[in-house]
Protein backbone atom coordinates (compact mmCIF):
# COMPACT_ATOMS: atom_id res chain seq x y z
CA UNK A 1 0.00 0.00 0.00
CA UNK A 2 1.44 3.41 -0.98
CA UNK A 3 1.75 6.25 1.50
CA UNK A 4 -1.15 8.12 -0.11
CA UNK A 5 -3.37 5.03 -0.08
CA UNK A 6 -2.48 4.34 3.53
CA UNK A 7 -3.33 7.92 4.48
CA UNK A 8 -6.65 7.75 2.61
CA UNK A 9 -7.49 4.43 4.30
CA UNK A 10 -6.74 5.91 7.72
CA UNK A 11 -8.91 8.98 7.10
CA UNK A 12 -11.72 6.84 5.74
CA UNK A 13 -11.69 4.56 8.78
CA UNK A 14 -11.62 7.53 11.14
CA UNK A 15 -14.43 9.21 9.21
CA UNK A 16 -16.59 6.10 9.30
CA UNK A 17 -15.94 5.67 13.01
CA UNK A 18 -16.82 9.28 13.72
CA UNK A 19 -20.09 8.97 11.83
CA UNK A 20 -21.11 5.59 13.20
CA UNK A 21 -24.05 5.95 15.64
CA UNK A 22 -22.72 3.17 17.83
CA UNK A 23 -19.34 4.81 18.22
CA UNK A 24 -20.79 8.30 18.37
CA UNK A 25 -22.47 7.74 21.74
CA UNK A 26 -19.28 6.41 23.30
CA UNK A 27 -16.87 8.89 21.74
CA UNK A 28 -16.12 12.43 22.78
CA UNK A 29 -18.92 14.69 21.41
CA UNK A 30 -16.23 17.03 20.05
CA UNK A 31 -15.30 14.31 17.55
CA UNK A 32 -18.60 14.90 15.77
CA UNK A 33 -18.22 18.63 15.29
CA UNK A 34 -18.96 19.68 11.68
CA UNK A 35 -15.52 21.10 10.99
CA UNK A 36 -13.89 17.73 11.68
CA UNK A 37 -16.32 15.96 9.39
CA UNK A 38 -15.65 18.52 6.65
CA UNK A 39 -11.92 17.85 6.87
CA UNK A 40 -12.58 14.20 6.08
CA UNK A 41 -14.88 15.18 3.19
CA UNK A 42 -12.24 17.50 1.75
CA UNK A 43 -9.64 14.77 1.93
CA UNK A 44 -11.90 12.33 0.11
CA UNK A 45 -12.82 14.85 -2.61
CA UNK A 46 -9.18 15.74 -3.16
CA UNK A 47 -8.37 12.03 -3.41
CA UNK A 48 -10.95 11.68 -6.20
CA UNK A 49 -9.35 14.34 -8.42
CA UNK A 50 -5.92 12.94 -7.58
CA UNK A 51 -7.00 9.71 -9.23
CA UNK A 52 -8.54 7.57 -6.48
CA UNK A 53 -11.91 7.08 -8.16
CA UNK A 54 -12.91 4.49 -5.55
CA UNK A 55 -13.29 7.39 -3.12
CA UNK A 56 -16.38 8.58 -5.00
CA UNK A 57 -18.70 6.29 -3.07
CA UNK A 58 -17.19 7.47 0.22
CA UNK A 59 -17.80 11.07 -0.87
CA UNK A 60 -21.53 10.45 -1.37
CA UNK A 61 -21.76 8.63 1.96
CA UNK A 62 -20.04 11.43 3.85
CA UNK A 63 -22.16 14.14 2.25
CA UNK A 64 -25.24 12.34 3.51
CA UNK A 65 -23.87 11.93 7.02
CA UNK A 66 -22.74 15.55 7.26
CA UNK A 67 -26.14 16.71 6.05
CA UNK A 68 -27.79 14.70 8.80
CA UNK A 69 -25.39 16.01 11.41
CA UNK A 70 -25.84 19.68 10.45
CA UNK A 71 -29.59 19.34 10.93
CA UNK A 72 -29.36 17.67 14.34
CA UNK A 73 -26.34 19.31 15.98
CA UNK A 74 -26.88 21.59 18.98
CA UNK A 75 -26.88 25.22 17.73
CA UNK A 76 -24.26 26.10 20.31
CA UNK A 77 -21.59 24.42 18.19
CA UNK A 78 -21.76 27.43 15.89
CA UNK A 79 -20.15 29.51 18.61
CA UNK A 80 -17.03 28.11 16.97
CA UNK A 81 -16.50 29.88 13.64
CA UNK A 82 -14.89 26.73 12.25
CA UNK A 83 -18.27 25.02 12.37
CA UNK A 84 -19.96 27.97 10.64
CA UNK A 85 -17.38 27.74 7.87
CA UNK A 86 -17.86 23.97 7.73
CA UNK A 87 -21.57 24.32 7.13
CA UNK A 88 -20.98 26.79 4.28
CA UNK A 89 -18.23 24.65 2.76
CA UNK A 90 -20.54 21.65 2.86
CA UNK A 91 -23.12 23.49 0.78
CA UNK A 92 -20.47 24.68 -1.70
CA UNK A 93 -19.03 21.14 -1.96
CA UNK A 94 -22.12 19.62 -3.51
CA UNK A 95 -24.23 19.40 -0.36
CA UNK A 96 -27.99 19.71 -0.05
CA UNK A 97 -29.11 23.35 -0.73
CA UNK A 98 -32.16 22.80 1.49
CA UNK A 99 -29.84 22.34 4.44
CA UNK A 100 -28.64 25.91 3.97
CA UNK A 101 -32.26 27.08 4.11
CA UNK A 102 -32.73 25.07 7.30
CA UNK A 103 -29.65 26.58 8.94
CA UNK A 104 -30.67 30.13 8.00
CA UNK A 105 -34.19 29.62 9.33
CA UNK A 106 -32.84 28.40 12.68
CA UNK A 107 -30.01 30.96 12.99
CA UNK A 108 -31.52 33.01 15.80
CA UNK A 109 -28.10 34.08 17.11
CA UNK A 110 -26.80 35.49 13.81
CA UNK A 111 -23.93 33.03 13.37
CA UNK A 112 -24.06 33.18 9.57
CA UNK A 113 -23.05 36.22 7.51
CA UNK A 114 -26.20 37.32 5.67
CA UNK A 115 -24.20 38.46 2.63
CA UNK A 116 -22.64 35.04 2.21
CA UNK A 117 -25.88 33.12 2.69
CA UNK A 118 -27.73 35.46 0.34
CA UNK A 119 -25.26 35.03 -2.54
CA UNK A 120 -25.18 31.28 -1.98
CA UNK A 121 -28.95 31.02 -2.06
CA UNK A 122 -29.07 32.97 -5.32
CA UNK A 123 -26.23 30.96 -6.83
CA UNK A 124 -27.70 27.60 -5.87
CA UNK A 125 -31.09 28.60 -7.30
CA UNK A 126 -29.55 29.57 -10.65
CA UNK A 127 -29.76 33.33 -10.10
CA UNK A 128 -26.10 34.03 -9.44
CA UNK A 129 -25.91 36.86 -11.99
CA UNK A 130 -28.21 38.92 -9.77
CA UNK A 131 -25.55 39.00 -7.05
CA UNK A 132 -22.40 38.83 -9.18
CA UNK A 133 -20.95 42.08 -7.86
CA UNK A 134 -21.75 41.23 -4.24
CA UNK A 135 -20.24 37.80 -4.70
CA UNK A 136 -17.05 39.27 -6.12
CA UNK A 137 -16.75 41.72 -3.20
CA UNK A 138 -17.51 39.04 -0.63
CA UNK A 139 -14.94 36.68 -2.12
CA UNK A 140 -12.27 39.37 -1.85
CA UNK A 141 -13.24 40.07 1.75
CA UNK A 142 -12.97 36.39 2.68
CA UNK A 143 -9.75 35.82 0.77
CA UNK A 144 -7.29 33.99 3.00
CA UNK A 145 -10.06 32.44 5.10
CA UNK A 146 -11.41 28.90 4.93
CA UNK A 147 -14.36 29.68 2.68
CA UNK A 148 -12.41 32.11 0.50
CA UNK A 149 -11.38 29.65 -2.26
CA UNK A 150 -14.92 28.29 -2.48
CA UNK A 151 -16.38 31.78 -2.90
CA UNK A 152 -13.79 32.64 -5.54
CA UNK A 153 -14.61 29.47 -7.46
CA UNK A 154 -18.35 30.05 -7.57
CA UNK A 155 -17.69 33.72 -8.33
CA UNK A 156 -15.78 32.65 -11.41
CA UNK A 157 -18.63 30.31 -12.35
CA UNK A 158 -21.10 33.20 -12.20
CA UNK A 159 -19.00 35.58 -14.30
CA UNK A 160 -17.60 33.13 -16.83
CA UNK A 161 -20.20 34.03 -19.47
CA UNK A 162 -20.51 37.79 -18.99
CA UNK A 163 -17.04 38.77 -17.71
CA UNK A 164 -14.58 36.03 -18.69
CA UNK A 165 -11.50 38.10 -17.83
CA UNK A 166 -12.78 38.76 -14.31
CA UNK A 167 -13.78 35.12 -13.99
CA UNK A 168 -10.24 34.10 -14.92
CA UNK A 169 -8.87 36.30 -12.13
CA UNK A 170 -11.24 34.72 -9.62
CA UNK A 171 -10.24 31.23 -10.71
CA UNK A 172 -6.59 32.21 -10.26
CA UNK A 173 -7.34 33.34 -6.71
CA UNK A 174 -9.25 30.14 -5.95
CA UNK A 175 -6.56 27.76 -7.17
CA UNK A 176 -3.67 29.67 -5.60
CA UNK A 177 -5.36 29.57 -2.20
CA UNK A 178 -6.29 25.89 -2.45
CA UNK A 179 -3.41 24.10 -4.22
CA UNK A 180 -3.75 20.39 -4.88
CA UNK A 181 -7.47 20.33 -4.11
CA UNK A 182 -10.67 19.75 -6.03
CA UNK A 183 -11.00 23.55 -6.10
CA UNK A 184 -7.74 23.94 -8.01
CA UNK A 185 -8.74 21.17 -10.41
CA UNK A 186 -12.04 22.85 -11.24
CA UNK A 187 -10.45 26.30 -11.49
CA UNK A 188 -7.72 25.13 -13.87
CA UNK A 189 -10.12 23.22 -16.12
CA UNK A 190 -12.52 26.15 -16.38
CA UNK A 191 -9.65 28.56 -16.95
CA UNK A 192 -8.66 26.55 -20.03
CA UNK A 193 -12.26 26.81 -21.24
CA UNK A 194 -12.14 30.61 -20.93
CA UNK A 195 -8.85 30.77 -22.82
CA UNK A 196 -10.33 28.72 -25.65
CA UNK A 197 -13.28 31.09 -26.01
CA UNK A 198 -11.27 34.32 -25.61
CA UNK A 199 -8.27 33.25 -27.73
CA UNK A 200 -5.76 33.58 -24.89
CA UNK A 201 -3.41 30.98 -26.31
CA UNK A 202 -0.33 31.37 -24.12
CA UNK A 203 -2.38 31.40 -20.93
CA UNK A 204 -4.37 28.42 -22.11
CA UNK A 205 -1.21 26.43 -22.74
CA UNK A 206 0.19 27.39 -19.33
CA UNK A 207 -3.00 26.31 -17.57
CA UNK A 208 -3.00 23.10 -19.60
CA UNK A 209 0.50 22.21 -18.53
CA UNK A 210 -0.40 22.76 -14.86
CA UNK A 211 -3.49 20.61 -15.25
CA UNK A 212 -1.65 17.72 -16.90
CA UNK A 213 1.07 17.78 -14.25
CA UNK A 214 -1.34 17.86 -11.30
CA UNK A 215 -4.66 16.28 -12.28
CA UNK A 216 -3.95 13.83 -15.06
CA UNK A 217 -5.92 11.10 -13.28
CA UNK A 218 -8.96 13.20 -12.40
CA UNK A 219 -12.33 11.79 -13.51
CA UNK A 220 -12.82 15.15 -15.25
CA UNK A 221 -9.60 14.87 -17.27
CA UNK A 222 -11.56 13.89 -20.38
CA UNK A 223 -13.32 17.27 -20.31
CA UNK A 224 -9.93 18.95 -20.09
CA UNK A 225 -8.66 16.89 -23.05
CA UNK A 226 -11.55 18.10 -25.21
CA UNK A 227 -10.75 21.72 -24.31
CA UNK A 228 -7.05 21.24 -24.94
CA UNK A 229 -7.67 19.73 -28.37
CA UNK A 230 -9.97 22.62 -29.26
CA UNK A 231 -7.32 25.13 -28.17
CA UNK A 232 -4.66 23.44 -30.32
CA UNK A 233 -6.78 22.95 -33.43
CA UNK A 234 -8.39 26.40 -33.39
CA UNK A 235 -4.99 28.08 -33.13
CA UNK A 236 -2.68 25.66 -34.90
CA UNK A 237 -0.67 28.45 -36.59
CA UNK A 238 0.04 30.10 -33.23
CA UNK A 239 0.99 26.97 -31.30
CA UNK A 240 4.45 25.47 -31.59
CA UNK A 241 4.09 21.70 -32.12
CA UNK A 242 6.95 21.14 -29.69
CA UNK A 243 4.92 22.91 -26.99
CA UNK A 244 2.15 20.37 -27.49
CA UNK A 245 4.68 17.53 -27.27
CA UNK A 246 6.16 19.00 -24.07
CA UNK A 247 2.77 19.37 -22.38
CA UNK A 248 1.59 15.88 -23.25
CA UNK A 249 4.93 14.35 -22.30
CA UNK A 250 3.74 14.33 -18.67
CA UNK A 251 1.16 11.69 -19.67
CA UNK A 252 1.85 7.99 -20.05
CA UNK A 253 1.99 6.67 -23.62
CA UNK A 254 -1.60 5.35 -23.84
CA UNK A 255 -3.06 8.68 -22.71
CA UNK A 256 -0.79 10.58 -25.08
CA UNK A 257 -1.94 8.44 -27.99
CA UNK A 258 -5.57 9.06 -27.09
CA UNK A 259 -5.12 12.84 -27.01
CA UNK A 260 -3.08 12.90 -30.22
CA UNK A 261 -5.78 10.81 -31.86
CA UNK A 262 -8.37 13.41 -30.84
CA UNK A 263 -6.15 16.13 -32.28
CA UNK A 264 -5.74 14.20 -35.55
CA UNK A 265 -9.50 13.75 -35.92
CA UNK A 266 -10.38 17.37 -35.11
CA UNK A 267 -7.62 18.68 -37.39
CA UNK A 268 -8.73 16.43 -40.25
CA UNK A 269 -12.30 17.68 -39.97
CA UNK A 270 -11.12 21.28 -39.81
CA UNK A 271 -9.00 20.82 -42.96
CA UNK A 272 -5.64 21.30 -41.24
CA UNK A 273 -3.42 18.59 -42.77
CA UNK A 274 -0.12 19.65 -41.17
CA UNK A 275 -1.51 19.38 -37.64
CA UNK A 276 -3.35 16.15 -38.44
CA UNK A 277 -0.16 14.67 -39.89
CA UNK A 278 1.90 15.67 -36.84
CA UNK A 279 -0.65 14.15 -34.45
CA UNK A 280 -0.95 10.96 -36.51
CA UNK A 281 2.82 10.56 -36.58
CA UNK A 282 2.97 10.97 -32.80
CA UNK A 283 0.35 8.24 -32.41
CA UNK A 284 2.47 5.94 -34.56
CA UNK A 285 5.78 6.75 -32.87
CA UNK A 286 4.32 6.26 -29.38
CA UNK A 287 3.11 2.83 -30.42
CA UNK A 288 6.36 1.59 -31.96
CA UNK A 289 7.30 -1.88 -30.81
CA UNK A 290 3.78 -2.54 -29.47
CA UNK A 291 0.46 -3.72 -30.79
CA UNK A 292 -0.78 -0.19 -31.41
CA UNK A 293 -4.59 -0.29 -31.73
CA UNK A 294 -4.68 3.41 -32.62
CA UNK A 295 -2.32 3.13 -35.60
CA UNK A 296 -4.87 2.38 -38.35
CA UNK A 297 -7.23 5.04 -37.05
CA UNK A 298 -4.40 7.60 -37.02
CA UNK A 299 -3.64 6.77 -40.67
CA UNK A 300 -7.32 7.15 -41.49
CA UNK A 301 -7.49 10.67 -39.99
CA UNK A 302 -4.22 11.56 -41.69
CA UNK A 303 -5.70 10.39 -44.99
CA UNK A 304 -8.82 12.48 -44.45
CA UNK A 305 -6.74 15.58 -43.85
CA UNK A 306 -4.72 14.97 -47.02
CA UNK A 307 -7.72 14.70 -49.35
CA UNK A 308 -7.52 18.35 -50.47
CA UNK A 309 -3.70 18.25 -50.87
CA UNK A 310 -1.21 16.90 -53.41
CA UNK A 311 -1.17 13.62 -51.45
CA UNK A 312 -4.76 12.79 -52.36
CA UNK A 313 -3.73 9.46 -53.98
CA UNK A 314 -2.16 8.18 -50.78
CA UNK A 315 -5.01 9.68 -48.76
CA UNK A 316 -7.57 7.76 -50.82
CA UNK A 317 -5.72 4.54 -50.08
CA UNK A 318 -5.72 5.20 -46.31
CA UNK A 319 -9.43 5.91 -46.43
CA UNK A 320 -10.27 2.87 -48.54
CA UNK A 321 -8.13 0.50 -46.45
CA UNK A 322 -9.86 1.42 -43.18
CA UNK A 323 -12.51 -1.15 -42.31
CA UNK A 324 -15.82 0.54 -41.63
CA UNK A 325 -16.62 -2.10 -39.02
CA UNK A 326 -13.83 -0.77 -36.81
CA UNK A 327 -15.14 2.81 -36.94
CA UNK A 328 -17.75 4.53 -34.80
CA UNK A 329 -20.97 5.59 -36.57
CA UNK A 330 -19.67 9.17 -36.66
CA UNK A 331 -16.39 8.09 -38.24
CA UNK A 332 -18.24 5.91 -40.72
CA UNK A 333 -20.04 9.05 -41.88
CA UNK A 334 -16.70 10.85 -42.13
CA UNK A 335 -15.27 7.96 -44.15
CA UNK A 336 -18.17 8.14 -46.58
CA UNK A 337 -17.71 11.89 -46.99
CA UNK A 338 -13.93 11.65 -47.41
CA UNK A 339 -14.22 8.80 -49.92
CA UNK A 340 -16.76 10.76 -51.94
CA UNK A 341 -14.63 13.90 -52.03
CA UNK A 342 -11.46 11.95 -52.92
CA UNK A 343 -13.21 10.10 -55.75
CA UNK A 344 -14.48 13.34 -57.25
CA UNK A 345 -11.02 14.90 -57.11
CA UNK A 346 -9.39 11.87 -58.73
CA UNK A 347 -12.12 11.25 -61.32
CA UNK A 348 -10.98 11.76 -64.92
CA UNK A 349 -12.79 14.66 -66.60
CA UNK A 350 -15.73 13.81 -68.85
CA UNK A 351 -14.72 14.56 -72.47
CA UNK A 352 -18.16 16.05 -73.05
CA UNK A 353 -17.44 18.69 -70.44
CA UNK A 354 -14.52 19.96 -72.53
CA UNK A 355 -16.83 20.78 -75.45
CA UNK A 356 -19.57 22.43 -73.44
CA UNK A 357 -19.13 25.69 -75.34
CA UNK A 358 -19.76 24.23 -78.83
CA UNK A 359 -23.47 23.49 -78.62
CA UNK A 360 -25.95 25.57 -80.66
CA UNK A 361 -27.89 26.76 -77.64
CA UNK A 362 -24.94 27.94 -75.55
CA UNK A 363 -23.57 31.42 -75.07
CA UNK A 364 -20.04 32.64 -74.56
CA UNK A 365 -20.70 33.26 -70.87
CA UNK A 366 -18.51 31.10 -68.60
CA UNK A 367 -20.44 28.77 -66.33
CA UNK A 368 -19.02 28.92 -62.80
CA UNK A 369 -19.71 26.51 -59.95
CA UNK A 370 -21.84 29.16 -58.28
CA UNK A 371 -24.00 29.64 -61.36
CA UNK A 372 -24.28 25.90 -61.87
CA UNK A 373 -25.56 25.49 -58.32
CA UNK A 374 -28.23 28.11 -58.98
CA UNK A 375 -29.24 26.67 -62.36
CA UNK A 376 -31.84 24.12 -61.14
CA UNK A 377 -33.85 26.92 -59.59
CA UNK A 378 -34.26 28.53 -63.03
CA UNK A 379 -35.68 25.43 -64.74
CA UNK A 380 -39.13 25.85 -66.25
CA UNK A 381 -42.11 24.15 -64.69
CA UNK A 382 -42.35 20.51 -65.61
CA UNK A 383 -38.62 20.11 -66.21
CA UNK A 384 -37.39 16.73 -65.06
CA UNK A 385 -33.68 17.38 -64.67
CA UNK A 386 -32.18 15.67 -61.62
CA UNK A 387 -31.40 18.18 -58.88
CA UNK A 388 -28.46 17.55 -56.58
CA UNK A 389 -29.30 16.28 -53.11
CA UNK A 390 -28.41 18.91 -50.50
CA UNK A 391 -25.57 18.25 -48.10
CA UNK A 392 -27.64 18.21 -44.96
CA UNK A 393 -29.79 16.04 -42.79
CA UNK A 394 -31.41 14.12 -45.64
CA UNK A 395 -28.14 13.46 -47.39
CA UNK A 396 -26.44 12.32 -44.25
CA UNK A 397 -29.27 10.01 -43.32
CA UNK A 398 -29.22 8.43 -46.76
CA UNK A 399 -25.49 7.79 -46.51
CA UNK A 400 -25.43 6.48 -42.96
CA UNK A 401 -28.46 4.31 -42.68
CA UNK A 402 -30.80 7.03 -41.38
CA UNK A 403 -28.61 8.08 -38.47
CA UNK A 404 -28.65 11.63 -37.13
CA UNK A 405 -26.23 13.82 -39.02
CA UNK A 406 -22.89 14.31 -37.32
CA UNK A 407 -21.81 17.99 -37.46
CA UNK A 408 -18.29 16.83 -38.28
CA UNK A 409 -19.65 15.15 -41.46
CA UNK A 410 -21.07 18.43 -42.73
CA UNK A 411 -17.97 20.33 -41.59
CA UNK A 412 -15.64 18.03 -43.54
CA UNK A 413 -17.69 18.28 -46.74
CA UNK A 414 -18.01 22.06 -46.44
CA UNK A 415 -14.30 22.50 -45.82
CA UNK A 416 -13.35 20.55 -48.94
CA UNK A 417 -16.09 21.80 -51.28
CA UNK A 418 -13.97 24.81 -52.25
CA UNK A 419 -11.41 22.41 -53.77
CA UNK A 420 -14.08 20.92 -56.01
CA UNK A 421 -15.19 24.41 -57.03
CA UNK A 422 -11.64 25.19 -58.12
CA UNK A 423 -11.57 22.04 -60.25
CA UNK A 424 -14.91 22.94 -61.86
CA UNK A 425 -13.52 26.35 -62.74
CA UNK A 426 -10.41 24.88 -64.34
CA UNK A 427 -12.49 22.47 -66.45
CA UNK A 428 -14.70 25.31 -67.61
CA UNK A 429 -11.69 27.37 -68.68
CA UNK A 430 -10.24 24.39 -70.58
CA UNK A 431 -13.52 24.00 -72.45
CA UNK A 432 -13.43 27.58 -73.57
Amino acid sequence: MTRRQHRYFRYAVVGLAMMSPAVGHAADPDDLEPYKMIRSLQFVQDSVVAGDHSAGEMQRFMLGKIDQRLRTVDPSVYDDDRNVDAALMYVMSGGNPQTLEYLIAHDVNGYFDNRVTDVLRKYLSGKGLLVAKTLEETAKEYEGKKIGPYLSLIGGNVMIASKPVDALAMYDTARLNAPGTIIEEAALRRSVAICVETNQIDKGLAYSQRYVRRFLHSPYASQFADLFVKLIVNHDHDVNPQTVVDILSFMDAPRQREVYLRVARAAAIAGKPDLARMAAQRVQSLGEGTDNPFGPLADFYNGMANVPTDDVDQAAKYIANMSGASLSPQDQALQAAARSVAEQILRAPDPASLTQGSGPNTTNQEITSEQAAAAPAAQPEGAHGASPEPVGEGAASAGTGGQDVDPSFTSFVTTNRSKLDEIDGLLAKEGN
